[in-house]
């Protein structure tokens, strides 16, 4: 953890006290302090989150407090972040118009602009823009989507693209995980 988290009680030069995370935006960056020609750029919230949920699990599992409570108020910051920044919810004034009608998640927050596409695939692919805010599947996702109006809203603006050919299993996955936060059933016959 020293390489991405190094807030212990003994600080260690070798590596920096917060990579990645921003304390001015409160999130992380992907790219730590990396510049690229639109600023900083996150694609990923839930990996962050599960970085620093992750901290405080291994503070739990070795009686360090101090480990707890850093990584708890980083990951609750991560959560916060994310469903301000990236989760886009009907009716909410975030983003103009136009963007808020057709989308619901954010591809990749950059630090002067927002898009709906990824690294690594188009903006229609819905359902990798679902899971890669969703993955890793962990008992903190429930606490990221835990606006239950809005996951619902997610998942409905999702499941059209899932009959695009060439959608793979895996991602289709994401998609029933989420939908089983408020229709356990439902997800259980897509599977």
């Amino acid at each position: 953890m020293a390489d991405f988290m190094n807030l212990g009680r003994r600080s260690n030069p070798n590596y920096p006290r917060l990579r990645c995370f921003d304390l001015y935006k409160l999130h992380s960056w992907a790219g730590g302090l990396t510049e690229f020609a639109d600023g900083r750029n996150q694609e990923s919230t839930s990996e962050a989150v599960n970085a620093y949920y992750s901290a405080a699990l291994m503070g739990l599992a070795y009686g360090d407090t101090h480990l707890v409570e850093t990584g708890s108020t980083l990951a609750a910051m991560e959560i916060q972040a994310a469903q301000t920044w990236w989760h886009v919810k009907e009716g909410n004034n975030m983003y103009e118009e136009g963007f808020t009608r057709g989308n619901r998640v954010v591809g990749v927050l950059w630090a002067n602009k927002r898009d709906s596409g990824l690294w690594f695939g188009p903006a229609e692919w819905r359902e990798c823009r679902l899971g890669i805010q969703l993955l890793p599947i962990l008992p903190i996702s429930e606490v990221l989507f835990s606006d239950i109006g809005f996951t619902r809203e997610l998942v409905k603006w999702t499941l059209p693209a899932l009959g695009r050919g060439g959608v793979g299993e895996g991602w289709k996955g994401f998609v029933y995980a989420m939908e089983a936060i408020y229709d356990k059933e439902s997800a259980l016959e897509k599977r």
